[in-house]
């Protein structure tokens, strides 16, 4: 099912977004600046964002570039991804630390990514596949974690749990696979809020033990019938229609649903919360 579905994760993922024509170093460099771009952002954005760096940065999208452009020059390049301001702070500190620490190239280990601003255990191990071509880990994001706990893979409260929960049974082969299937998945079909489950081949099959199950709801309506009439003389219209109860399919995915969190906005909303308490 998911080889027939064009996601945009397909076209516009972060693996897909650096530019071919460019050195191995300042592809892998691109391939991290996306990654950190794509934090709380759409693929279709990243890609916009990503094409403004390589258009627009004098001499082209490498390490020396990033450290020469002046911060708000960069912020105004990547303004439309999720919270561009932290992110562009983040680029230049990383770009910076790329020169002094790791001899201009990115880091190869997953010790070494974690230590840039900004990133964290997902885009590492994302990093580390798509820029070196070694899966050390999987890397989950919301659609990742969400999926697998819909079907019931495992009981799972973060990210991370999950990680470990996918990398005890599932073939280190696979690792790679799983993410880009599952994000275009949940991009298309399986969404966070109005999940598609009539156009899904495993809830079809009944294979999905979250598949969302039609009920039936009954409205009323009116069957309008219009009688011609006369009043003082005058030609008139008059509704007499009776009502009628229709029953319609109603899924629980078209009722309106407010306040759905992205995973990585749970712990920041609480903490506001109880401040806010205080």
């Amino acid at each position: 099912m998911r080889s027939r579905i064009v996601a945009p994760v397909d076209t516009m993922g972060c693996e897909s977004l650096a530019d071919r024509k460019d050195s191995p170093v300042d592809q892998r460099l691109q391939t991290l600046v996306a990654l950190m771009l794509s934090s709380q952002t759409k693929d279709t954005v990243t890609a916009v964002a990503m094409k403004n760096l390589q258009d627009n940065l004098p001499g082209g999208f490498n390490l020396q570039a990033l450290i020469q452009v002046e911060p708000a020059r960069l912020n105004s390049l990547i303004e439309k991804v999720g919270f561009h301001n932290n992110k562009t702070k983040y680029i230049k500190q990383t770009a910076e630390l790329l020169r002094d620490r790791f001899d201009g190239d990115i880091p190869d280990t997953i010790e070494g990514l974690v230590s840039l601003p900004g990133v964290g255990p997902k885009m590492a191990y994302l990093c580390m596949s798509a820029a070196w071509g070694r899966d050390e880990g999987i890397g989950v994001d919301v659609h990742v974690h969400r999926i697998t706990n819909l079907w019931g893979w495992h009981k799972t409260r973060t990210p991370e749990e999950t990680r470990a929960a996918l990398e005890a049974w599932l073939p280190k082969d696979k690792w790679h696979a799983i993410n880009h299937l599952l994000v275009g998945f949940g991009q298309t079909i399986c969404l966070p809020v109005g999940r598609k489950c009539g156009e899904c081949t495993l809830a079809e099959k009944g294979l999905c033990p979250g598949a969302v199950v039609a009920k039936k709801q009954k409205t009323v309506g009116k069957d309008k019938t219009v009688v011609k009439t006369e009043i003082d003389g005058m030609p008139v219209e008059k509704d007499v229609g009776r009502e009628v109860k229709v029953e319609q399919d109603v899924k629980a995915e078209d009722v309106p649903q407010t306040n759905v969190m992205d995973i990585e906005d749970i712990g920041v909303s609480r903490t506001r919360r109880s401040s806010r308490r205080r």
